[in-house]
């Protein structure tokens, strides 16, 4: 773990959980694995709000708890995920995928859970269908059933997944052996039907009817279904089932679309239709980690085909073989039978789409000239000062400088290569390389630095106009305030006063300037996704 990791797992704590949250959990992250009374000692905080912020951290994911190492009896120890925190990063991607997918519905479901980390199904059910009668005109509401079948449909397609069965007996106050020898992998890597095989089975629920409007106020109302929750004695058959994200199956779904995005670009819209269409039918078959899809016929794919594309059968087999020869690589062939098996290369399309990525950014960062000569690198893999030169059809003493320049920034190597061991420099060679891996790892940890800077400039505008903003929330109430209450144009006009044109203006530019931040932060977050699908695809066992 990184200096850049912690400092951006540190922001996202305090942004999303508070000052306290964030200090416990700065600490677990650079110190390691602790127990409850060295995190104590170590913060400085009372052992109740260590235990709090530990309930927080547990309850999102972010945190875990194992027995502790000296045996039998020892005090229980607690590791913070870094890569769980980081996925904060990543939560206005989930929701709105949610909404274009799900609509309204799926969106909200997919808020409450990963504002609350998990919940039962009957809860998340309740409070969405509560949430949508508010937003409705009055006398309409939203029925249980609506909400139920979406939640349904989010676990078919493996969005939603139950929580490890330790996480839920942990709440019950099972033995905490049992809970803490399986608590850290379930938190730290998403359960799978393999292992748990009730993972995406939902349960029966009795819960039937629709939801009321409620008269109260907002924070009145959030405390009231706390409350609720905690002493609702109703049973609706999914005591102890709870829910969570599952976060690598929306991670698969943004690599799909990536995918599909990158294929519109370089050939057409015909034939990323065509990828798009292999990718559902093997979206739930195939394994996050697999390096490519299911093999799939030719006749398969052209009854899947959605309807409004009309395409022939013989104009499919001649995008697919043109799919097949792109220099690319997304689709590959694996067979004959059924006219034709073809699978798409997930692992071979993520180093293609991550080796565009680095040639850009060298690009932006020192001009189309030093990323030239990067690109040649990338495809020659060796080659000598004079050979860049001449390949790169640019003068000796610029291609130096750039090739000097680079090697400056670690974005490329120097390998040598002696002819004989005493290693003398007029007896060897010095070759240029790109190794993309390292390449990938560097860039990867420079976004997460961009990310932080980004996240502390909008921290910053915030506090430095706090009281404006505070003033416009204040006037922003009052006049929602005075517009349910019915009142008189003139009285809300005067309201809307309390703000002077100066102030108007000021709120305007911090307005316009937050945007472009949290737009710049969502821009880097792909380029970071990109990075680390490549990365991680390149590591793990392929399976």
């Amino acid at each position: 773990m990184t200096a850049q990791e912690v400092r951006l797992c540190g922001l996202l704590l305090q942004e999303h959980f508070g000052e306290v949250v964030e200090k416990v959990g700065r600490n677990l992250l650079k110190s390691g694995t602790q127990n409850l009374r060295a995190i104590v000692h170590e913060t400085g905080l009372s052992v109740d709000l260590v235990k709090k912020s530990l309930c927080v951290l547990v309850q999102h994911g972010a945190c875990s708890f194992i027995q502790g190492r000296k045996g039998p009896g020892s005090p229980t120890e607690y590791k913070a995920h870094c890569d769980r925190v980081l996925r904060i990063l990543r939560y206005p991607r989930y929701i709105y995928t949610a909404k274009t997918l799900y609509g309204d519905t799926g969106e909200l479901i997919i808020e409450e859970l990963l504002q609350r980390g998990h919940m039962t199904m009957s809860n998340t059910v309740k409070t969405v269908a509560d949430r949508l009668t508010q937003s409705m005109d009055e006398g309409s509401s939203m029925d249980y059933g609506e909400v139920s079948a979406t939640f349904s449909k989010l676990v078919e397609t493996h969005f939603l997944q139950r929580c490890p069965p330790a996480a839920g007996a942990g709440t019950t106050g099972s033995s905490q052996t049992a809970n803490s020898t399986s608590a850290a992998p379930a938190s730290s890597t998403a359960p799978t039907p393999e292992s748990f095989p009730d993972c995406y089975r939902v349960p029966q629920v009795t819960l039937i009817g629709r939801s009321k409007r409620s008269l109260a106020s907002e924070e009145g109302e959030d405390q009231r279904n706390a409350k609720k929750a905690k002493m609702d004695p109703e049973t609706h058959g999914d005591e102890g089932i709870y829910w969570q994200v599952n976060f690598e199956r929306f991670h698969q779904h943004f690599r799909d679309q990536t995918i599909i995005s990158a294929v519109a670009n370089k050939l057409d819209q015909t034939s990323s239709e065509i990828v798009r269409t292999m990718l559902r039918m093997s979206e739930v078959t195939t394994s996050s980690t697999a390096p490519c899809t299911k093999p799939l016929s030719a006749n398969e794919i052209f009854r899947s085909l959605p309807a409004t594309y009309n395409i022939p059968r013989h104009i499919l087999d001649q995008y697919l073989t043109l799919l097949v020869d792109d220099p690319m690589e997304f689709v590959g062939k694996a067979g004959e039978s059924g006219g034709g098996m073809y699978i798409v290369n997930l692992n071979q399309a993520l180093a293609n789409l991550a080796r565009a990525t680095l040639e850009s950014i060298v690009q932006e960062r020192f001009g189309s000239r030093s990323a030239r000569i990067f690109r040649l690198l990338l495809r020659k893999r060796h080659l000598e000062q004079k050979q860049v030169e001449d390949f790169a059809m640019i003068p000796a003493k610029e291609a130096k400088d750039m090739l000097y320049t680079l090697l400056s920034q670690n974005l490329v190597q120097l390998q040598e290569i002696p002819k004989t061991p005493d290693f003398a420099p007029s007896r060897t060679f010095y070759l240029y390389t790109v190794n993309q891996l390292p390449t990938a790892r560097l860039l990867l940890q420079n976004c997460y630095k961009t990310v932080a800077n980004l996240m502390e400039r909008r921290l910053f505008e915030a506090k430095e106009s706090k009281r404006l903003l505070e003033k416009s929330q204040r006037i922003e109430a009052i006049l929602a305030s005075l517009q349910a209450s019915g009142a008189e144009p003139e009285q809300l006009t005067e309201v809307e006063e309390m703000i002077t044109a100066p102030e108007k203006q000021q709120l305007d530019s911090l307005r316009l300037h937050v945007n472009k931040l949290d737009s710049a932060e969502n821009q880097v977050d792909e380029t970071i996704f990109l990075l680390e699908s490549y990365i991680s695809s390149s590591t793990k066992p392929t399976s």
